[in-house]
């Protein structure tokens, strides 16, 4: 330590630090030390635990799927598409704003859905026909063209 920079109690506690931590990392046993040791002492794994466990936890997880996915239908978190009223098509407008076409018993409604209210711009005379092809169907037919 240089002179002059430190008071000399500060410089005292320093180096009191500075050997209190020297000799503790140099009693300390090394990484290698620790390493031989739980190599040297450590009975044989299983494996047939370890794929036991692992097993466990899959299945526990799995059942996990299965109750929350139960849970949903019984509760009817998700959207039931048996409705009365079925959307046929959306178009967005804006963030609050939408142009929707909806069933109602076999009528088809043309509406605007603001964040205030809905209004019925017209009933549809021809009912719109949307092409419902859902990416499976579309992968189907081109996996047969080829």
């Amino acid at each position: 330590m240089a002179a002059g920079i430190f008071p000399t109690g500060a410089e005292l506690l320093i180096n009191a630090i500075l050997a209190v931590t020297t000799q503790a990392i140099a009693s300390s046993p090394t990484v290698i030390d620790i390493a031989q040791k739980t190599v040297d002492t450590s009975p044989n794994v299983s494996y047939v635990s370890t794929i036991a466990n692992m097993i466990g936890g899959l299945l526990v997880v799995i059942s996990l799927i299965f109750v929350l996915a139960y849970i949903v239908k019984r509760l009817n978190i998700m959207p039931n598409h048996h409705g009365v009223i079925k959307t046929v098509a959306v178009t967005s407008l804006g963030q609050r704003e939408k142009l929707m076409v909806v069933e109602l018993n076999g009528q088809q409604y043309f509406i605007g859905v603001t964040g205030q209210q809905i209004s019925v711009l017209d009933k549809l005379e021809q009912p719109v026909v949307v092409d419902s092809t859902t990416f499976a169907n579309k992968l189907k037919r081109a996996k047969e063209q080829q």
